[in-house]
């Protein structure tokens, strides 16, 4: 039987992807969201803009590495300014 090698770097993406969900779930009881209408072209929820910025960040990644062998770290670091751009103002 083989398992998934749970390497560092993975379990830190999997524990900040758990952490991400619990704070925004907290947040949403603390104070419901509205949708509101950013750059994106649809009303979207905090909910809705943390899964576009979670899934286009993915998206970010397998471009990444189908383009250059290079670290991921680049597509790491446009993922983050991504998601903050999509989470304030998508």
């Amino acid at each position: 039987m083989n398992w998934m090698a749970w390497t560092l770097p993975t379990a830190v993406f999997f524990a900040a992807i758990a952490l991400i969900l619990t704070a925004m779930t907290v947040w949403e009881f603390a104070s419901p969201s509205i949708e509101r209408r950013g750059f994106l072209p649809l009303k979207t929820s905090r909910g809705d803009r943390l899964f576009i910025g979670l899934l286009s960040s993915a998206y970010i990644h397998l471009i990444w590495l189908l383009m250059t062998e290079a670290a991921l770290w680049p597509a790491t670091v446009c993922s983050v300014v991504w998601m903050a751009i999509v989470m304030r103002w998508g």
